[in-house]
């Protein structure tokens, strides 16, 4: 009796090969129903995919229209580069706008405070992202105003639309970005120096646009550091003079810190700080 298998045994390499062949079974049925439904939106949209043309001079072979209705872009094409600006949206958000430094000015408030885990990063990250589309709002109308919507309308194309639509945020970086930056990037780069700032490509600039907003953001969180670490002083050495050397200054120092940044109203004046420090580029 203990040589014959388990029901379970017998029976599951059948349950897996049925699974298998069912499994299969709608594979080819989902691929026959995709195929007849390509087969009938090419032959009916009108910016789809062109047939197979024949007898050309290159023979036989496969167009895509990418032009819909008087001259504009198709839906298609629209809904792929809508795709695309959404993938890379991150780089560009951290890389060529206000998001970088006002994220780093509020993560040095937040330490000056001895705080390490409240406000948490999630809320530092989105009102970093509030203020940038607050501060970068007359770029991102420029950009819509001068490459999305003529792109949209058939007036431009893609390359022309790129061109104009980056102008914008390439004027708000050169507002922005240091000299002394722009020439370390260079030399790092072994290119030869641009006739003028406007000329500088942007491979150059976008990395010494970062360097100068970060040189930007220490500035301002070496301005908040300091009253802070006046209170740490104070509290250390009373600790001292009264013999508790064994109890951490910090643990004294926190509450005096948060009334402090409570009465002057210090979020107000950081993100007053750093919102004023892009006054020149609307």
């Amino acid at each position: 009796m203990s040589d014959l298998p388990a029901p379970g045994a017998v029976r599951s390499p059948r349950r897996r090969r049925l699974a298998l062949l069912v499994g299969a079974v709608l594979l080819a049925v989902a691929a026959l129903w995709l195929l007849g439904a390509t087969a009938a939106s090419a032959a009916t949209a009108p910016d789809g995919l062109d047939s197979l043309t024949e007898g050309g001079a290159g023979g036989p072979g496969v167009s895509v229209q990418v032009e819909g209705v008087d001259g504009k872009p198709s839906s298609a094409l629209v809904v792929l580069l809508g795709i695309t600006v959404l993938s890379v949206a991150p780089a560009l958000l951290l890389m060529m706008t206000s998001f970088t430094k006002i994220f780093v000015v509020l993560s040095i408030t937040r330490n000056a405070l001895g705080l390490t885990a409240a406000p948490p990063n999630q809320v530092l990250a989105g009102l970093a992202l509030f203020l940038s589309l607050f501060v970068m709002a007359p770029v991102l109308s420029q950009v819509n105003d001068a490459g999305v919507q003529p792109f949209l309308a058939g007036d431009l194309d893609q390359t022309q639309a790129l061109q104009a639509g980056v102008a914008p945020l390439k004027t708000f970086m050169l507002e922005h970005v240091r000299s002394d930056d722009l020439a370390l990037i260079t030399r790092a780069a072994d290119r030869p120096n641009p006739e003028t700032r406007a000329a500088t490509p942007l491979l150059t600039l976008v990395p010494a646009f970062v360097l100068s907003e970060l040189r930007a953001a220490f500035i301002i969180g070496f301005v908040i550091y300091v009253p802070f670490l006046v209170i740490d002083l104070v509290v250390s050495a009373a600790l001292m003079s009264m013999g508790m050397m064994m109890l951490p200054p910090v643990t004294v120092s926190l509450p005096f810190k948060l009334l402090l940044f409570v009465l002057v109203d210090g979020w107000g004046l950081v993100i007053t700080a750093v919102i004023g420090s892009y006054g020149g580029s609307g």
